[in-house]
């Protein structure tokens, strides 16, 4: 069985897809039996099962299925115009994390963290992940975010299902770069 193929599958069918449109933009929920369908064009054995095991094995939480396993969605990290997930937004921690890479930096630093092609700037709520995010970029820098700061300023922060917070738009004032030497 091709697990992480037909995961990556999944995902763009639940985050980047806009033709046909799968998704309810309304929480962002997708009919498991139109995704399995479409699915199984490519991949003959999904099944149920199949995107069940996805689902409790993403170490990530990508996904998530609705109470009767009916609909599953993307947990966050859509370039689908218009689609908008129920997220809660809790008192966030004095400091975030944000990985990206060293060739990204001059620009954060000048225009702050923009979403780019998604609907949120993705921030993690330790020093590790955001270093593992850096790496998928290039050579990781991790910025830290002023995140109490932030969202005492007006600039709403929501905490995603998998714990990874979310936000609009991160102005470079709440932004410095994390030392190597920092622990």
């Amino acid at each position: 069985m091709e697990l992480t193929k037909i995961s990556k599958k999944l995902s763009y069918l639940l985050r980047h897809c806009t033709q046909p449109l799968y998704i309810d933009l309304n929480g962002g929920w997708a009919d498991v039996g139109e995704i399995i369908r479409v699915l199984q064009e490519k991949y003959h054995d999904t099944n149920m099962a199949v995107l069940e095991q996805i689902v409790a094995q993403d170490v990530k939480g990508r996904y998530s299925f609705n109470s009767d396993h009916s609909k599953i969605r993307a947990n966050q990290g859509h370039s689908i115009p218009g689609v908008k997930i129920d997220m809660e937004q809790p008192q966030p921690p004095e400091l975030l994390y944000h990985g990206t890479a060293t060739r990204f930096l001059s620009a954060i630093l000048q225009e702050g963290l923009k979403p780019m092609t998604r609907q949120y700037v993705h921030i993690s709520p330790d020093v590790e992940t955001a270093i593992e995010v850096g790496k998928r970029h290039g050579k990781p820098v991790v910025l830290v975010i002023r995140a109490q700061e932030l969202a005492a300023d007006g600039f709403p922060l929501y905490r995603s299902s998998n714990g990874v917070w979310l936000t609009e738009y991160v102005p470079a004032r709440y932004i410095r770069v994390r030392e190597p030497s920092e622990e």
